[in-house]
Formats: structure tokens, C-alpha cells, sequence
């Protein structure tokens, strides 16, 4: 091993906002605040999640290739049918594709990411 993860950062045009919606999903607080930069923590052992302002990002497009995702989050929930409603209130979007133990969102700023159970 050369290292462990410290951080997986998202950039985004609204860190502020893209932080909040992550925060109540996740269940995290923000450990760090700035006006280009905010950093949820994690418990012990747990890697952080940071949000970088890129003012003048395109927003990915699942699935068009010509707008990749470029980074996605699988997020594990017990309960689907308790997770999603949950999620799409926080401003998520769901999108097409998914499988028998996953379904594919968009979070505020057109992030993908996956809420996945147990079969």
C-alpha cells in the first residue's frame, strides 16, 4: 500500500449546496468551509468528502459518452423504497439504467450516483 484514501472531492459550481445535499444523504457534517471549498467528514477510518468550486463545469449527462459521469458514489441503503423518496426530496433526480440491487440518481449539480442494497 502506497497511501489510503483521504478524500473523494466533486467538482461543482455550488460547493456550499452540492455539500448540504451530500451531508443529509450521508449523514455528515462539514468539517471545513470555504468559498471554493467545503469537506464533510467521516468517523474513524472513514475517508472524507470534499466539494471543489469549478464555476464553469458541464454537468455529466448519464449516459452520453460525449458528458461522462467522470466520479460516482455508490451510497448502501436497507431499504429502497424508504432511500428513494427520501432522496429525490433532497433534490436528487433519478435517472435511467439501474439493475436488480442498484438505481441510478443525479444529485443537484448532475453528478451521478447509485443508491444500492442487498438482494
Amino acid at each position: 500500500m502506497v497511501g489510503e484514501l483521504r478524500s473523494v472531492v466533486i467538482d461543482c459550481p455550488d460547493p456550499r449546496g452540492l455539500a448540504g445535499f451530500y451531508g443529509e444523504l450521508l449523514g455528515r457534517s462539514v468539517v471545513y468551509d470555504s468559498d471554493d471549498w467545503v469537506t464533510l467528514g467521516g468517523g474513524p477510518g472513514q475517508s472524507r468528502v470534499a466539494f471543489q468550486l469549478a464555476p464553469d463545469l458541464l454537468e455529466p449527462r448519464w449516459p452520453d459518452p460525449e458528458r461522462p459521469q467522470q466520479v460516482h458514489l455508490d451510497v448502501t441503503v436497507e431499504d429502497i423504497e424508504e432511500a428513494e423518496p427520501k432522496v429525490l426530496a433532497l433534490g436528487a433526480t433519478r435517472l435511467s439504467g439501474g439493475g436488480k440491487d442498484f438505481r441510478v440518481y443525479a444529485d443537484p449539480a448532475g453528478h451521478p450516483f447509485c443508491l444500492c442494497w442487498d438482494n
